[in-house]
C-alpha cells in the first residue's frame, strides 16, 4: 500500500501505462493525478477514457489542470480558443474528431469532477499549479489560480536555502503545509527531467508534453519511476514542441 503522485500526461497515454507498469502500482494504492491530462499527444480521449475504468478498481484522485479546463470549455461550447489551440489544443481537436457525442457528454462529467487541490492527513498538499492566498487554498480568492499560478514554483526557486523554515523571512505560504506537489511548469525549464525539490515543494512535472518522460514518485519514499522520453513513443508527433 503506497501513495503516488503523477506528473502531468497531456494526452500521452503510452507513457501512463508504462510509468504504472514500472512502479508496480496495485489496487491498494493511492493514485495522485496532478492535472493537465489533455493537449499534447494524440490520445487525449483515451486519457480521460482509461481514467473512468481506472477509477472503478483503483483509488484514484484526480486533480484539475489548466488544459483540462480549457477542454472543458470547448467540449461544452464547441469554441476555439486560438491561443490554447497552439498550445496543445489543435491535438486535441484532431483526436475528438471521431469520438461520439455520448463518449464526450461522459468526458464532460469526468472533467467537471475534477477538484481544485487535495490535502491529505499528513497535511501534505497536492495542486496542479500553486496558490496566491497567505492563509492557504481553502479560502484561495481567486480558485482558477489553484490550477495556472505560477508565482509559488517560482518564488521557491529564488528561496535562499538558508533561510530556516522557522525564520520569519520563510514564505508564509510555504510554512502552511508539510509539504506541497505540484505540476503546470516543466522542470525542464531548469534543465531537469527528474522531480525536483525545492523548499518543501515537490515539482512532478518532468516534461511528458515537451521532450521529457512522465514520472510516477511514491511521496512517502521519494522513489520515482519514468517513462521513456515520450516523444519516442509518438515518434511522428510533436506533443507541444
Amino acid at each position: 500500500m503506497g501513495t503516488f503522485v503523477i506528473g502531468d500526461i497531456h494526452g500521452a497515454l503510452k507513457a501512463l501505462k508504462q510509468v504504472l507498469d514500472r512502479a508496480k502500482i496495485s489496487t491498494s494504492d493511492t493514485l495522485l493525478f496532478l492535472g493537465d491530462y489533455v493537449d499534447g499527444w494524440s490520445e487525449s480521449p483515451q486519457v480521460i477514457d482509461f481514467f473512468i475504468e481506472l477509477e472503478k478498481s483503483h483509488n484514484c484522485i484526480f486533480i484539475r489542470g489548466n488544459h483540462d479546463e480549457l477542454v472543458l470549455h470547448w467540449l461544452q461550447n464547441n469554441h476555439d480558443n486560438p491561443m490554447w489551440y497552439n498550445h496543445g489544443g489543435e491535438s486535441t481537436v484532431l483526436a475528438y474528431a471521431s469520438i461520439s457525442n455520448e463518449i464526450k457528454e461522459k468526458h464532460i462529467d469526468f472533467l467537471l469532477n475534477l477538484k481544485n487541490y487535495y490535502l491529505d492527513e499528513n497535511n501534505r498538499l497536492f495542486v496542479h499549479a500553486g496558490f496566491t492566498n497567505l492563509k492557504g487554498v481553502t479560502i484561495e480568492h481567486f480558485p482558477r489560480l489553484l490550477y495556472w499560478d505560477r508565482t509559488l514554483w517560482e518564488m521557491a526557486l529564488c528561496l535562499d536555502n538558508s533561510i530556516s523554515r522557522d525564520s520569519l523571512l520563510y514564505p508564509k505560504r510555504l510554512s502552511l503545509y508539510n509539504e506541497i506537489y505540484i505540476g503546470h511548469t516543466p522542470v525542464t525549464q531548469i534543465n531537469k527531467t527528474i522531480p525536483v525539490n525545492k523548499a518543501n515543494i515537490w515539482n512532478v512535472d518532468t516534461g511528458a508534453a515537451f521532450y521529457g518522460p512522465l514520472t510516477i514518485m511514491n511521496v512517502d519514499t521519494k522513489e520515482f519511476w519514468q517513462s521513456d522520453p515520450v516523444h519516442t513513443l509518438y515518434p511522428d508527433e510533436k506533443g507541444r514542441n
